[in-house]
């Protein structure tokens, strides 16, 4: 069955319930996966053989909303739903000032007073009342609902009241016409306050979008002897195609430099604050920025697998894994409008039939009750930290998979470290202790470690670069040990792992031993000072490696962690992964092939952006700067300030509506005053939200 990923561009959706309203029709409709976010305007889903993209297009509009860009900005550069705030606020104004006015003024008129009440609440039925019976349809209500009834309700006792009593001097006790357009004109303004504010957390997402689309690659293309540079877009290049990238040019896809010199500007991709030195071999990213020189570029991804891409559709991504504690959220929202339409019900009917207050004093009580709950508070309360917090850390060279991640990193205790290339440098001094083939012995090393991508591995060829490389065949990895293969005469070939302990590695041949190297490894800067981090936080600090005891164990002493574990194999590591991970939640921090299964396992996994791709793919934290220890550090606390965040805005959320909603059904709030205060209840959660791109970590 072929499925294809479809994601549309959705106006109107302006709170969870709005999302979680198509979302839910679409899966009805058989969409599979379907997934809306009113945080980027977006809804994917998957379309299965047979289906047409044009019937979820169809089924979205049916419910009331556009498939377009979601406040897409005209030449005037307001936006739409800006311009309906701004038209109902002309006429709310005047419609308003007639409270502060004498009764005889012309702005008590009726006639008046309906004609600057109607185009506001024409804006108001159209645009809520669409919202309303579109989120009815796909069964379950959204805070519009509440709007709609509302204003509608104060309207028509308004239009009514003022024709029964038309010409008679209690006429001006029947006219409400400036609360139906307050709240409409109030609602609206928290609409445009939070449209912006949803914005501000995604900007980091758009400046990376844009960066994408501006970018321009130009292909060396050769006839004869003869050179000619075309420029295209990132998507029309192909792995292995010569690109010509300038001084002041972006890089447009990811690549090797084959000749020349350049100062890279990698901030907005790894997160780098000072400018990087690219040579011939060096890796170059998409997204950076050549601030000086000219190089000759081989493609070595093509743009939907380039780094930047990567970066962009994990933060659009990151929403969708939505951290547990929004499970509470999502549940009360979801039954949140049919709860209030009962109290405002109930209200009603106390003050009217119970109390005997009057009709006019028990129909401003209920409506105040409608329009002062907010179940957009509690759907905005994750999302928008989600959001920021991701944005802030990809901004940083920190790839977080998802707001589950962030929730899990933050409650976190314990955390374990791979030793060589996680800790230390992997960059190592080489000796021999013993060496019977003399240069041979230089060869074998060069050829079979040229097939390892291990950290170890690297620097033993870079070490042994001009030694000429003997023929192998048959190379595989003995898993935890080392490397074996043939040599074309014959002969096998091992070398790892002295399991003698007598050297750090060994060569044999025929398993007889050949060689025996002594490597020293240097501990990566700031190591300590991220250990103590962590310890200072209450983390359980543990390095597991496969390393000799004595190297372990001197590394452990350096750095000061709780427990050190040497010798260790790929199964033993995911053995102790398992056993730690049933306890409490375990974070992982390692970048070889043999550390993917525990990085698997481990609740968090982080790897170093430069490590294996296993370990990359496995991780649920990529490091992409090179300062991979400052990065370790600032990724927990923005975890922890992002889920901090989070339960904060579920807090206010949750306090605002248990304790504003029992003080309007008590007849203390005017309903113009409960719009009010309902408009600013999302903002605050946003901004709140807002605060962790500028927050100081601590």
């Amino acid at each position: 069955m072929a499925l294809q990923e479809v994601s549309l561009k959705v106006g109107g959706m302006t709170c969870n319930n709005c999302a979680a309203g198509i979302s839910k029709s679409l899966q009805k409709s058989g969409f599979k996966d379907a997934d809306a976010s009113f945080i980027d305007g977006e809804v994917t889903f998957t379309l299965l053989e047979g289906r047409n993209q044009q019937e979820a297009v169809d089924n979205i509009q049916s419910l009331g909303y556009e498939v377009k860009e979601s406040g897409a900005k005209d030449d005037s550069g307001v936006s739409r739903i800006e311009k309906k705030f701004l038209t109902a606020l002309i006429f709310t104004i005047p419609l308003f000032m007639h409270m502060f006015v004498p009764d005889h003024w012309w702005l008590n008129e009726p006639l008046v007073q309906i004609g600057l009440c109607l185009p506001v609440y024409a804006i108001g039925f159209v645009h809520f009342g669409k919202s309303a019976w579109g989120s009815v349809k796909a069964g379950l209500a959204n805070m519009d609902v509440l709007i709609f009834m509302g204003s509608t309700s104060a309207f028509l006792y308004s239009l009514v009241g003022t024709f029964i009593h038309w010409g008679t001097p209690e006429v001006h006790d029947y006219m409400f016409f400036e609360t139906a357009a307050t709240i409409i004109t109030l609602v609206l303004l928290g609409n445009v306050l939070e449209h912006r504010s949803v914005q501000q957390t995604t900007r980091n997402l758009g400046e990376l979008t844009k960066m994408q689309a501006e970018a321009v690659a130009r292909i060396v293309m050769r006839v004869g002897q003869k050179e000619k540079i075309f420029e295209t877009t990132p998507g029309n290049v192909k792995v292995g195609d010569e690109l010509q990238v300038n001084e002041g040019d972006q890089v447009p896809v990811d690549g090797r430099v084959i000749s020349g010199t350049a100062v890279t500007d990698e901030a907005a991709v790894t997160g780098e604050s000072e400018a990087v030195q690219k040579i011939e071999g060096a890796e170059v990213f998409s997204g950076t920025v050549l601030l000086s020189g000219n190089i000759r570029v081989e493609a070595l991804r093509p743009a939907k697998d380039s780094t930047l891409q990567k970066i962009i559709e994990l933060v659009k991504r990151a929403r969708r894994d939505q951290p547990d504690i929004q499970v509470l959220g999502d549940k009360v929202s979801g039954i949140f409008v049919p709860v209030v339409l009962v109290i405002s019900a109930v209200t009603f009917g106390v003050w009217y039939w119970l109390l005997d207050i009057g009709l006019t004093i028990a129909l401003m009580n209920a409506v105040a009750v409608l329009v002062i709950s907010c179940p957009c508070a509690m759907g905005l309360a994750t999302p928008t930290a989600v959001v920021a917090g991701v944005g802030r850390a990809a901004k940083n060279g920190i790839l977080i998979k998802g707001g589950s991640t962030l929730e899990r990193f933050a409650q976190a205790k314990t955390i374990i470290f791979d030793k060589t290339g996680t800790l230390t440098t992997g960059k190592f001094a080489v000796r021999y202790t013993f060496n019977e083939i003399g240069p041979r012995a230089d060869a074998l090393i060069k050829s079979i470690e040229s097939h390892s991508s291990h950290p170890i591995a690297t620097s033993l060829t870079a070490h042994f670069a001009e030694a000429e490389p003997e023929p192998l065949t048959d190379v595989r990895e003995v898993k935890g040990r080392g490397m074996e293969a043939q040599t074309a005469t014959g002969e096998t070939i091992f070398f790892g792992k002295d399991e003698t302990s007598e050297a750090d590695l060994i060569l044999t041949i025929d398993n007889r031993k050949a060689a025996a190297l002594a490597i020293e490894d240097d501990l990566k800067p700031g190591a300590k000072e991220m250990v103590d981090l962590y310890k200072a936080e209450g983390f359980k600090t543990v390095i597991l490696s496969g390393d000799r005891k004595e190297k372990v164990l001197a590394t452990a002493a350096l750095l000061g962690t709780d427990e050190a574990h040497f010798g260790m194999r790929p199964e033993q590591k995911l053995a102790f992964i398992e056993e730690a991970a049933a306890r409490s939640t375990v974070v992982m921090v390692g970048d070889g092939i043999n550390d993917g299964p525990a990085l698997s396992r481990a609740q968090v996994g982080i790897s170093p952006g430069g490590a294996s791709a296993l370990a990359v793919d496995s991780a649920r934290v990529v490091l992409m700067g090179s300062n991979e220890m400052v990065s370790l550090g600032r990724s927990f606390k923005l975890s922890k300030h992002t889920y901090l965040t989070i339960k904060q805005n579920l807090f206010w959320a949750f306090a605002y509506n248990l304790v504003a909603i029992p003080i309007a059904a008590a007849g203390l709030l005017n309903p113009m005053v409960a719009a009010l205060a309902m408009a600013f209840s999302d903002v605050i959660v946003i901004g709140n939200s807002l605060r962790l791109k500028v927050k100081k970590l601590s």
